[in-house]
């Protein structure tokens, strides 16, 4: 018996990127990748299935925000592109986690880093 290896896409994007996503106007801060989809099948069927991605990339947690407030957002691969505006985000948890904005990237706290 064989047994396929399941190939997994190399991320992308990094912690502190700014990200917005590809279908819906929101952007945000990059503070953790999932290597695959590890999120709630309930989660992954509330998806439209034209739009759904597939499991096995790269997903990302962000502090998200868009013109309705702050949020945290698990978003595929597929579904981010780099945001052109290096605004800061006004997210209130990335001061948890990132000292401030530089050269178009957030930087994470010393305790933070692994």
């Amino acid at each position: 018996m064989i047994i396929e290896e399941k190939k997994l896409d190399s991320p992308k994007f990094t912690i502190g990127e700014l990200v917005k996503h590809r279908y819906y106007p929101f952007r945000g801060v990059i503070f953790d990748v999932d290597p695959e989809f590890m999120n709630s099948e309930e989660w992954y069927d509330s998806i439209p299935k034209d739009i759904r991605p597939k499991r096995n990339q790269p997903f990302y947690h962000l502090f998200a925000e868009n013109d309705d407030g702050p949020y945290i957002a698990y978003v595929s691969q597929q579904n981010l592109l780099h945001d052109e505006n290096l605004d800061p985000c006004s997210h209130p948890q990335i001061s948890s986690v990132f000292e401030g904005l530089k050269d178009g990237k957030y930087v994470l706290k010393d305790s933070n880093l692994q």
